[in-house]
């Protein structure tokens, strides 16, 4: 396992072009913090801020994202955590444990959209001009 890692991270309202190593660039106007593969590849990471997506932390000092990072399609399949700042990685997943994984994600997106559907069908029923 890689040793920790400190980041920087910079609150911003566009994502630049061209980013820096060891960066995590925040754009709360477009709920989106994106930084470069912290395995070194250089491949862009962007990860979209909500409620079913990730969230962010911001304590003063620090920032940390929730869930962990699986860039399970890159090359370099890298996985790990960003929390105060730090990278800490986590273990290697197997092709099985992805493939078990994006399964479960697009179950539970399903579920979700099929909840909000709902709600949304009640509220009109009960906002109904009788």
């Amino acid at each position: 396992m890689k040793p920790e890692r400190l980041l920087k991270h910079e609150f911003v309202e566009f994502i630049p072009d061209q980013l820096e190593d060891d960066t995590i660039y925040v754009s709360i106007p477009y709920a989106t913090v994106t930084h470069k593969c912290c395995c070194g590849c250089g491949t862009e990471v962007v990860t979209p801020l909500s409620p079913t997506d990730w969230t962010l932390t911001f304590d003063g000092e620090s920032v940390s994202l929730d869930p962990s990072i699986g860039n399970w399609s890159f090359d370099c399949k890298s996985h790990y955590w960003i929390w105060r700042d730090r990278i800490y990685w986590a273990e290697r997943w197997s092709e099985k444990r992805i493939k078990h994984a994006r399964l479960h994600d697009l179950h539970s997106a399903k579920k979700r959209d099929e909840e909000t559907r709902a709600r949304r069908f009640w509220r009109r029923i009960r906002e109904w001009k009788w």
